[in-house]
This record gives C-alpha cells, structure tokens and sequence, in this order.
C-alpha cells in the first residue's frame, strides 16, 4: 500500500504562519496591557475609527450648542466639585472632604471701601505638584483678599469663585477673579489646574486632545479662527472710539502647545485665554469643544 507523506516544507510553512500569527497577537496583546495600565482611557471604538459622532460630544457639537455654553459660561462657577465619587479617596489629605474643597470663605462689605465675596479652593491631595498649585492659589487669590480688606476709601469689589469636575481620571479645577478698584478697568484673572489623577502628574491640553482623539490641527484653526474674529470686533469698536483689548494673532501664546489655561468637563473642553491674567482688562476669549 502507496501511502503519502505530508509535505514537509507545506507543514513548516503552516507553522511558521502560525507562529508568527501568536507571536503578533502576544505583541498587540502587550501593547494594550501597557496602554491601559499606564493611561486607563483606550476606547477600542475609537482606535478603530468606528464610533458614533455623538453631537453634543468633544468637538461635535453644533453652533448653537457652542453659543449657549459660551453665553452661560458663568454658570458653571458653583464653588463645588462634580463627580468626586469616592474613587480617589486613598489620594486625599482630609478624608472627610472632596478632592477640591472651599478652604477660606468670606463675605464682607465695608462702605466706600470695599464689597468681597470669596470662596477660594484647595485641592486635597498629598502630593508635590498639587502642593504647588495649592500654594499659588493661595498667593495670588488670599492675598490679593487680605490687600482689600487692609484698604480704606477705594471702593474696591473684590469676588473669587471655583468649579471643580473629575472626568476620565482628569480633575480640572478652574478659579475666576474679578477685581474692580475705583474708576479702574475691572480686571478678571482665570488660572486653571488639570492634574491625571490615575498617573499623578500634571496634564497638558495637548494631551487631553489625543485622550479624547481631537485633532490637534483642527483645534488649532478654530482658535486662530476665534481669536481674529475677536480682534475683528475689536478693531470695529477701537474705531469707534472705544478702548477695547487688541490681541496680537501672531502671537505664540496661541498655539496649543503653549496655552495653559483649559477646563474639561464630561462632555465639554473650554480652552481660555485670560488676557487679564497679565493685564488690567476683563477681556476672556473662550473656544468650546
């Protein structure tokens, strides 16, 4: 009886197919493990191109989603933190207190000198970095109180006010000043602080925007697109004869990589350019995503 033998080189061929097929998942398999032990926010629908643009969502929604946010931007300021469900609770300092929590409060009004109102956060946390944020928000916020409170006969309003939000393993914490002296122009700082949660470190807007899988350039011309309408318009009224903030669209404060000043929510990303961070103006201009 004639009995026929496989093909040896055949079989070593199919083995060798098989081999590398397991040794390329085992990579893949890997590459994911790593991902998600380190940064936790892989969302294969995503990666894969297939998910649903949800409207409402990061950078989908609709020109008068983007309008009501920005025209109700100042509701968001309700010295609180959302979303703080007990899942970093071994992070904290104070157990018995959120993430973010108003440390000085105060409300005063002293005739023709002065009218405050604070809350001023902290963040509860034991760590370096956010023992820096903490000490900053106390220099540039209780300080500045302590100055109004020492003043006599400068009719001063003086207010400061937070939110909080934990998003994705993100907590973002954005604080608002305004401060009016007298006839001076009323001025309003913004500073905000947006720390990973699941990889203690601070966290930049640039990668916020490959978390949530934004793209970078796109971002980037609807800021330029915002900010030379905004000057547009102010252009328009310096012409008129009001003095208005003129912003320099060239300047390198707008790219992405050098904006600082940002707050996320579950399903928004304001990013914020605070002119009077550095100057006596109230001028914000404000790019929803």
């Amino acid at each position: 009886m004639n009995v026929t033998l496989p093909n040896e080189k055949a079989i070593k061929k199919k083995q060798m197919i098989i081999y590398v097929l397991i040794i390329l998942f085992c990579v893949i398999s890997i590459i994911i493990a790593f991902y998600v032990q380190f940064y936790a926010r892989i969302d294969f629908g995503k990666m894969l191109g297939i998910s649903a643009n949800q409207e409402g969502g990061f950078g989908n929604k609709t020109q008068e989603q983007i309008l009501d946010l920005e025209t109700n931007f100042d509701k968001i300021f309700t010295n609180n933190i959302e979303n703080d469900n007990g899942e970093n609770d071994a992070k904290k300092i104070d157990a018995n207190n959120n993430l973010v929590y108003t440390k000085y409060e105060k409300k005063e009004i002293k005739q023709n000198s002065y009218d405050l109102e604070i809350r001023i956060p902290t963040i509860n946390i034991d760590n370096e970095i956010i023992s820096k944020y903490n000490e900053e928000i106390e220099e540039t916020y209780a300080r500045n109180a302590l100055n109004v409170l020492n003043s006599q006969n400068r009719n001063i309003i003086f207010t400061v006010e937070y939110t909080a939000n934990v998003y994705n393993g993100i907590l973002s914490l954005i604080i608002r000043s305004n401060l009016k002296e007298g006839s001076n122009a009323q001025r309003v700082i913004i500073q905000t602080y947006n720390y990973d949660l699941r990889n203690n470190k601070e966290i930049s807007l640039e990668e916020v925007l490959a978390i949530e899988h934004l793209d970078k350039e796109n971002v980037q011309n609807r800021i330029k697109t915002k900010i030379e309408e905004e000057q547009k318009r102010a252009d328009e009224l310096n012409k008129l004869g009001y003095t208005i903030y003129t912003r320099d669209v060239q300047n390198d404060m707008y790219k992405i990589e050098n904006t600082q000043e940002f707050y996320l929510t579950n399903d928004t990303l304001y990013i914020i350019y605070p002119y009077g961070n550095e100057s006596e103006t109230s001028e914000t201009d404000l790019i929803v995503l």
